[in-house]
């Protein structure tokens, strides 16, 4: 096999033989397949290889020539192409390797760091896959400096190190795969992706152009990966996806909210909270209902506690909100308790919320952190009322997370 192209062809292959016999797969399952195939973990891990040839193979699978460029090793997060990036440089070798990419052709290399608290990286530290990108702007203050640069292209890096006092980093150019037919999958993507930055409160100039680029779905993809918030890992598992279409895939599945799953504790106490309305016969489950039952939510509880909620005295006031605020929604029949609009926005926040901070499920913490948001909810209005505010409540979840790592 000279490239990836091939493997993308028997990727093809393997769909349209599987559709003969009745079996209808992905294309980023077929192509994750054809990884296998090859004795690799995944997609990323194959094209990286592929794509690569001395840095984890000896055998000659690519004579792209290279190029030594500046290099600013990044920590904490993934620049993608075609991003507006403001980034702060403190490291002595990365102010010598901006201010040397300042006298040139105004051009370095973004390397995502495997771990931020590597202070000097080498080749071992640093992701294969990084960006080519343009220094528009350049501040120094303090002794730092902060530079703004437009990501340009994904750039395979071969050698990464400190050269004459200054990170330098040799890549490679490589190639994308091309999408055909790809009209309904970017349709489908942007329109989730303007009701996801609604819902989170990103809408911009973007959005309203993406309409317009649906011959391109890898910038597409691009562009959608930058706006959102991901944990690194997720970011650059979308930078290392060098095939557009499944990129785009990949952003499908992450604008999905319905696809997360909800924990099983989290299960029981939206049923709890449809009970408590049920049991009062209102016609709806409202905030306040799922605030009542997030009180014995063992995840919420502990988060309730670590920010010195009363937990008592919450439960008294929203009993008392829910018996007599809330006689105009009581109904005769028999009928079951329907949420409300911000009580399903709340659920929908929250599977978000939990992609953004990494939880494998959906969780009461992110029920919790969701409702704030619902600014006119007297549920919000009780949680302030207890010292738990939407800035309390996440550094609590950081200091959580931190703890049980």
């Amino acid at each position: 096999m000279r490239d990836f192209r091939d493997a993308l062809a028997m990727a093809q292959t393997l769909r349209e033989s599987l559709t003969t016999k009745a079996i209808t797969i992905s294309h980023s399952e077929s192509l994750e397949l054809v990884s296998r195939m090859f004795g690799v973990a995944d997609w990323n891990t194959l094209t990286a290889l592929l794509h690569a040839d001395g840095r984890h193979i000896t055998t000659a699978q690519s004579h792209a020539a290279t190029a030594i460029y500046p290099a600013l090793p990044i920590r904490d997060l993934v620049p993608l192409p075609a991003a507006l990036l403001p980034l702060f440089v403190g490291r002595e070798q990365s102010i010598r390797a901006v201010n040397q990419a300042f006298e040139g052709p105004r051009q370095m290399v973004l390397a995502i760091q495997r771990r931020g608290g590597t202070d000097e990286p080498g080749v071992e530290d640093i992701y294969e896959i990084g960006v080519l990108a343009q220094l528009l702007e350049l501040q120094p203050a303090n002794g730092t400096i902060t530079v703004l640069t437009r990501g340009l292209r994904r750039v395979m890096i071969r050698r990464f190190g400190v050269e004459t006092g200054a990170f330098e980093a040799e890549v490679a150019d490589i190639s994308e795969g091309t999408a055909a037919n790809a009209t309904e999958i970017v349709r489908k993507v942007v329109a989730r992706f303007e009701d996801y930055a609604a819902a989170r409160g990103l809408l911009g100039p973007e959005v309203g152009l993406l309409s317009d680029q649906t011959r391109e779905p890898g910038r597409i993809a691009d562009l959608i990966a930058t706006r959102m918030k991901l944990p690194i890992q997720h970011k650059y598992e979308l930078l290392a996806a060098l095939d557009p279409m499944l990129r785009l895939e990949r952003i499908d599945t992450l604008l999905d909210s319905s696809a997360r799953l909800s924990s099983p504790t989290l299960d029981d106490t939206k049923r709890r909270a449809l009970l408590y309305a049920d049991q009062r016969h209102h016609q709806y489950a409202t905030l306040e209902h799922l605030l009542l039952a997030l009180i014995d939510d063992a995840d919420a509880a502990a988060i309730l506690q670590a920010c010195n909620a009363d937990l008592g005295q919450l439960r008294r006031k929203l009993t008392e909100y829910l018996d007599s605020e809330l006689k105009n929604i009581v109904i005769g029949g028999g009928a079951g308790a329907e949420p409300t609009a911000a009580f399903r926005r709340v659920e929908r926040r929250a599977a978000f919320h939990a992609q953004e901070v990494g939880y494998p499920a959906v969780t009461g913490v992110n029920v919790l952190f969701e409702i704030f948001p619902e600014t006119r909810s007297p549920a919000a209005r009780l949680l302030i009322e207890q010292g738990v505010t939407i800035r309390r409540l996440g550094r609590v979840i950081v200091e959580a997370d931190q703890g049980n790592g």
